[in-house]
């Protein structure tokens, strides 16, 4: 699979991570209410070529970052932060910039806590959310074929 921005390409994953990342990607388009910008690409009926439209998907991936780093559930940080990490490294790839938000220390990240995480600490500390996030995108980039 190759996910181009004109005739650059930024990804070159093979077709089972490439499927595993675009059925996340739909995912989390209906969670965020937010489209990805991941489309069709120049060779239209191609399901291996794919376009990127930067500027709807600097909007996703900021979404994204802000979503994950603002919540406050340890299962849910579990199960988004390998995806987030993968769009936020393909965002840098495309020269988009996505700045991890400031930590904020004593409260629920997000504000209103729309998931509640029983039994346990709702309040996940942000600062570790956003370092091991920003950690693991730059780790992933080593990885990511182009």
């Amino acid at each position: 699979m190759y996910f181009d921005i004109g005739d650059e390409t930024l990804w070159n994953p093979s077709n089972g991570a490439g499927r595993l990342f675009m059925r996340q990607v739909e995912v989390f388009e209906a969670e965020l209410k937010l489209p990805s910008g991941i489309g069709q690409g120049r060779y239209w009926g191609d399901p291996d070529t794919l376009e990127v439209d930067p500027a709807v998907y600097a909007e996703f991936a900021r979404g994204l970052v802000d979503w994950h780093c603002r919540t406050g559930h340890s299962v849910v940080l579990a199960l988004s932060e390998g995806f987030v990490a993968t769009a936020v490294a393909l965002a840098r790839r495309a020269g988009i910039e996505v700045e991890m938000p400031e930590p904020r220390s004593g409260d629920v990240p997000g504000g209103v806590q729309r998931d509640v995480q029983v039994p346990g600490n709702p309040l996940t500390e942000s600062a570790a959310v956003v370092t091991a996030l920003d950690r693991r995108a730059r780790e992933l980039d080593r990885w990511m074929p182009r």
